[in-house]
């Protein structure tokens, strides 16, 4: 049960973020489709080819396919003037959301496959940003792991989370969830970023001084 809650939580989340970033690149309803498929199962797909799990296991999920498509028509034929009026704020919050979910269980099916911790980190980042970083890749875009705001740290913290065994139960994850959603959007809302080298030079400047 929580597994399918988080794919299906996950795979409407991204595709939805999918969606949104061909909208705002004024993509056909082919592209539409494209981006939200790409996004929402993407990760899932980079995560089994590193850890050697078969990745017909992906193709082998119609229900979240059927989920993720009438998502994503819904979105291209309904007029949701609510969401297109504010394009890049719901982009980031869905995207939040399938970071979280992904990331939460991409790190569960690492743990239940018997993997080490470091492969536990690896899963939950990989299955929380990969279908990001497919998607801005095909839209032209700087891929969101790569921007100041913090991001894949989020989903390792998380997957950290799992791998440590902090979390263990349905209430748990849902919380991991909700914290991981929250600490995305507070850091694009206060553009809190990594340290570049950059920013190292100047502080080892001010220290001389």
């Amino acid at each position: 049960m929580t597994w399918d809650i988080l794919n299906i939580i996950g795979t409407m989340a991204f595709a939805i973020s999918g969606a949104i970033v061909a909208l705002e690149e004024e993509y056909d309803l082919f592209g539409v489709y494209l981006l939200g498929f790409v996004t929402a199962f993407g990760g899932g797909i980079i995560r089994n080819v590193l850890l050697g799990l078969p990745i017909s296991d992906i193709w082998n999920q119609n229900m979240l396919f059927t989920v993720a498509f009438i998502t994503m028509t819904l979105l291209f034929f309904i007029p949701f003037h609510w969401i297109l009026g504010f394009k890049r704020l719901w982009g980031v919050f869905f995207d939040a959301i399938g970071l979280a979910s992904f990331a939460v269980q991409g790190a569960l099916f690492a743990v239940m496959a018997g993997y080490p911790l470091s492969a536990i980190i690896v899963a939950g980042a990989l299955t929380g940003t990969g279908g990001g970083v497919v998607r801005d890749m095909l839209a032209g875009r700087k891929p969101l792991v790569l921007h100041q705001e913090i991001y894949a740290m989020w989903a390792v913290l998380g997957a950290m989370t799992i791998g440590f065994g902090i979390a263990d139960s349905m209430w748990q994850f849902i919380l991991l969830i909700v914290g991981i959603v929250a600490l995305r959007m507070l850091s694009v809302i206060y553009q809190w970023s990594l340290p570049t080298r950059l920013d190292w030079f100047i502080q080892l400047r001010k220290l001389k001084r």
